[in-house]
């Protein structure tokens, strides 16, 4: 009796689980429908990636202000030290308010347009302190970091020009100039290469083969540097070139103004990850490696030419590092990146020892010879260091080496014609509205007390 009590509640407890397991199944389709009806759950920002690109907007500032500052007020002359200063300081200022006001929409506004981010964010319209960025994966940052981030780095780019003409351009000339370059020049060449509806970035400049540029080696480097070059061509040479002693007034402050880049560099190459993850961490070795062999490959290269290894060339190597590996920082390996840097700082250094010299140009602080022709090697060597059997990360599916690197070719192409003939334009329309050069007798007293009322030394 005992037995068939326990049987008959097996069985009820048997048909108890049955009903269940029939009613869930039943059930399950109209869960699922409703789970596929629900809205994702809006993605939120990993606060280690958004304190990384914190960090990284305040080095990439950095770099600028003092370092880049600091780099070239020790290349001129002591009478002309605070007018760089003053140029560099100014233009970053400027920039950030022409970056909040429309910068920022016309390179990343939205518009689907292959050449600029269009009028959907002038005045920073639509961002809040919720709103997002991605980045490239599923992750996101605030919206209002990679506005500061990319603000840094509108704020350097117009900042390497003055190098090439300087110690011979009047003050607003040169803030004039930057606001019409940044706007004409600057925006769309970011949007072309970093926004998702660029030309460049959608690849449908090459075939459909996206070009290669991970921090900026055509949109900074590339850009500046040709601009530089045809700045110091129109403008001029300096009066007294060949004749006076231009030397710089301090390798001092020249080596401080370097090392201040190497350190915020960190910031421009391995933030533009946008992330803090492996990727970051490649693109940082490769800005110690890269830039380690390119301040050896001067030193040894300039130890030929001239029989000594000086600062000057040290820093001018670390620098043709930096921007040699800034397409290709997280995208190669770090002993590739040794070659890369080492090669671009010998071929930089043969522009400025011999070819500048040849044709005359007075690229004073070799703007063109380090960043513009350092940019140019940098963003074809990515093509080619960046394939799986040399150590970097590979192509996409279906890319070959050749494809990329005619990708890159024709991306620093694109640069080259728009900033160059971009710049011909902006530098005469500046220089007929209030003119480029100060006069004969301003520029041999020097631009500090010209335009500035001060001088950075006095005598004790």
């Amino acid at each position: 009796m005992r037995f068939g009590k326990i049987l008959l509640s097996a069985a009820v407890l048997a048909g108890l689980a049955a009903t269940a397991a029939f009613a869930q199944d039943a059930a399950a389709p109209a869960v699922d429908a409703a789970a596929a009806a629900a809205p994702a759950a809006p993605a939120v920002p990993n606060p280690g990636n958004t304190t990384w690109m914190l960090i990284s907007s305040i080095l990439v500032l950095f770099m600028t202000v003092p370092g880049l500052a600091l780099f070239y007020g020790g290349l001129v002359r002591a009478k002309n030290m605070l007018s760089v200063l003053m140029q560099v300081t100014m233009i970053t200022a400027v920039m950030m308010i022409v970056w909040v006001v429309y910068g920022y929409s016309f390179a990343f506004g939205g518009s689907t347009s292959a050449y600029w981010g269009g009028l959907g964010k002038l005045f920073l319209a639509g961002v809040t302190t919720d709103s997002v960025s991605a980045t490239f994966s599923s992750e996101v940052i605030p919206e209002y970091v990679f506005i500061c981030f990319q603000m840094t780095f509108a704020a350097i780019t117009p900042a390497l020009i003055v190098g090439a003409f300087a110690e011979r351009v009047k003050f607003s000339a040169v803030i004039l100039f930057s606001i019409l370059w940044a706007t004409f020049i600057y925006f769309p060449v970011a949007h072309m290469v970093w926004d998702a509806a660029g030309l460049i970035f959608t690849g449908a400049h090459a075939g459909g083969i996206a070009a290669l540029d991970f921090a900026g080696g055509t949109v900074v480097h590339i850009n500046a540097g040709i601009a530089g070059l045809v700045g110091c061509i129109m403008i001029g040479r300096r009066t007294g070139l060949g004749r006076d002693m231009m030397a710089p007034h301090s390798m001092t402050l020249t080596m401080v103004g370097a090392s201040i880049l190497w350190v915020g560099w960190f910031g421009f190459n391995a933030g533009s990850n946008l992330e803090a993850n492996g990727g970051t961490a490649l693109a940082m070795i490769n800005t110690f490696t890269a830039t380690a062999g390119a301040i050896v490959a001067w030193a040894i290269v300039e130890s030929f030419g001239r029989g000594k290894a000086s600062m000057l060339g040290a820093a001018s190597g670390m620098v043709a590092g930096l921007v040699a590996v800034t397409p290709a920082a997280g995208l190669i390996g770090p002993v590739a990146a040794i070659f890369l840097g080492g090669f671009a700082s010998v071929v930089c250094y043969f522009f400025v020892a011999v070819i500048k010299p040849k044709f005359g140009y007075d690229d004073a602080l070799d703007v063109f010879g380090i960043h513009g022709i350092g940019g140019i090697i940098g963003a074809i060597g990515t093509g080619i260091l960046a394939s799986s059997s040399l150590g970097g990360v590979g192509y996409v599916e279906g890319v070959s080496m050749g494809g990329q690197v005619y990708s890159q070719i024709i991306a620093v192409l694109i640069t080259i014609v728009w900033s160059g003939v971009g710049s011909v334009i902006l530098f005469k329309v500046v220089d007929l509205i209030i003119g480029l050069r100060p006069t004969v007798e301003a520029e041999r007293e020097g631009l500090d007390i010209t335009y500035h009322g001060e001088a950075a030394y006095h005598a004790s």
